[in-house]
């Protein structure tokens, strides 16, 4: 069954592309009509596209790997950090840092430096430098946490990135194409699909829209992180079955040596009487 439904879609206002004269030609598959200047998106492609893209996101997030999001727009911030939040998954929703993904150890490096402002405070060392020091030291790590604070646990890179409009995050997308990162991206008519992996024609302008298709993305990574907690107690529970097994083969096995052993002091006790008999 289909994730998205199209009464919700046209509600959210999916539908609606860019003016005619700001099109890209290489969306026209992906385009039903034209009304009044302006182009309308085929709902059964948005609704196929994103159903295609959910089971791939699903099985990056059963196998345990992490899905970036980018957005920087103004309608998309909130909607992309409240649902990356929920998933437990990295965003970006500031400036993009260039050389994020081609250059990312020195990305770490800064996340690194927030971490060790953090322990100076806690460790005191803070409280013994000047007023001047002090005051640069938290402006910095007030900057760092805006820009990179939301990818602090992204140990490496990412698995897949998710993007909200291709033409203002092409940095991003040029880096994950240069790195081999497959791509999911809300496509709307003004943009180039060509570098995309994974297409979903939709309006990227207005937050209902992106809210309605990340809500159905969301759902299908929840999805494989239950199935990954799910697998990963059966496997534990089988290793436990597995590790309990020899354990009673060898009880057992004392447990008969016992009984033989047992048998056969009655049986030596036995003959020892008899031939006490015959002696007298």
């Amino acid at each position: 069954m289909s994730r998205l439904n199209f009464d919700q879609l046209l509600e959210a206002g999916v539908h609606f592309g860019h003016l005619k004269r700001k099109w890209n030609p290489a969306m026209a598959p992906y385009i039903f009509m034209e009304r009044n200047g302006i182009h309308i998106i085929d709902l059964y492609k948005t609704v196929a596209k994103a159903d295609e893209a959910a089971a791939a996101l699903k099985q990056i997030a059963k196998s345990g790997r992490k899905v970036l999001f980018v957005a920087t727009k103004k309608q998309a911030k909130q909607v992309v950090a409240e649902m990356a939040t929920s998933v437990g998954m990295p965003y970006v929703i500031e400036r993009w840092p260039g050389g994020m993904l081609t250059n990312f150890p020195t990305i770490r490096k800064a996340v690194k430096k927030m971490t060790t402002i953090d322990k100076m405070t806690k460790d005191g060392t803070f409280d013994a430098l000047s007023k001047r020091e002090k005051l640069q030291i938290t402006r910095q790590r007030a900057k760092l946490e805006k820009n990179l604070g939301s990818i602090a646990d992204l140990n490496r890179l990412p698995s897949a990135l998710f993007v909200v409009d291709v033409m203002k995050e092409h940095i991003a997308v040029a880096e994950a194409n240069r790195l081999g990162i497959p791509v999911f991206a809300m496509v709307d008519t003004n943009s180039n699909p060509d570098n995309i992996d994974f297409i979903i024609p939709a309006n990227d302008d207005a937050t209902k829209s992106v809210e309605v298709i990340l809500g159905a993305v969301c759902d299908a990574i929840k999805e494989g992180l239950e199935e990954r907690k799910v697998e990963k107690i059966d496997s534990a529970a089988a290793a436990e079955e597995g590790s309990e097994a020899p354990k009673r083969e060898r009880k057992s096995k004392a447990k008969k040596e016992i009984i033989a052993k047992e048998d056969e002091e009655a049986l030596n006790a036995k003959v020892a009487s008899k031939f006490a008999k015959e002696e007298e």
